[in-house]
């Protein structure tokens, strides 16, 4: 079996579910973005009454985060600020990932609906004092916003416009670049559901893939990067970037993000 056949196996058969990364260790690599999202949330869970994270793939950035919180929280503040938010819920679309988010959040009392993402969240109005998410395929900014509580926080991490779109080239060839991941789009959105926008911030961020077998399972698990990706489908495409990457070095590719903090005022509030 040749190199490229035997990465080829390799990239088709890599388990995808969930948003661990880990098996891309040693063969491709991501700048992170400056602000640490994941911390932000642990920050967020120590002083939140109860919580809802969208989208949330396998639980695995929530479940890390409510231990980041109970870890930082002293013994006394454990009984108050360190606890788990309670109700404490996630949603997910992917039915692999409910089962993997559900192991995940059940030791913190979570408890995660299987709702596709664009529909209505299945949860009361002003339910949440904190909503998250981490890399939504969508926001459904008046759902954010009806289920938050007066006063209460939306703390998301989006992917941005263009987001690795080198790799997309590789795969479709000369593509245009899609505008509807802008920050700006997502804060005039949030800002007619009747949310204040707090904080919004852009990163443009490098990635590199040390073989074609790492690119593989990328587009796998990231499927909006190229819609219907299969390794079959692709497969000399894939060819030609292998021979890329074995006569140039790495495959080099920018990824994008941005942080955006919102309120859901009190009524009482001017402006």
């Amino acid at each position: 079996m040749s190199e490229f056949e035997a990465l080829l196996e390799e990239g088709a058969s890599a388990p995808v579910e969930g948003w661990d990364f880990s098996w891309f260790e040693g063969r491709a690599t991501e700048e992170r973005p400056p602000w640490g999202y994941a911390e932000l949330l642990a920050e967020r869970y120590r002083t939140a009454g109860s919580a809802l994270d969208v989208q949330t793939g396998g639980g695995e950035v929530v479940a890390w985060a409510l231990h980041r919180a109970s870890q930082r929280a002293s013994q006394r503040a454990a009984r108050t600020a360190g606890r788990a938010p309670s109700p404490l819920a996630a949603t997910e679309s992917w039915e692999p990932n409910v089962a993997l988010a559900t192991r995940a959040l059940a030791p913190f009392g979570g408890t995660v609906a299987h709702v596709a993402d664009e529909d209505p969240l299945p949860f009361g109005d002003a339910a949440f004092d904190l909503v998250s998410a981490r890399h939504p395929v969508v926001a459904v900014w008046p759902e954010i916003a009806r289920v938050l509580r007066p006063g209460g926080t939306y703390l998301a991490q989006h992917v941005g416009v263009g987001s690795a779109h080198e790799v997309t080239e590789a795969m479709l060839g000369p593509t245009p670049v899609g505008q509807g991941r802008h920050p700006d789009t997502a804060a005039a959105d949030a800002r007619a559901a009747g949310l204040e926008v707090r904080d919004l911030r852009e990163v443009k961020l490098r990635m590199e893939f040390l073989d074609v077998a790492a690119v593989a399972v990328f587009l796998r698990k990231v499927i909006w990067i190229v819609p219907g990706f299969t390794v079959a489908a692709y497969r000399e495409q894939l060819r030609a970037l292998h021979e890329r990457i074995q006569a140039e070095g790495p495959f080099v590719a920018h990824s994008t993000r941005y942080l955006i903090e919102c309120r859901k005022p009190h009524r009482s509030d001017s402006g």
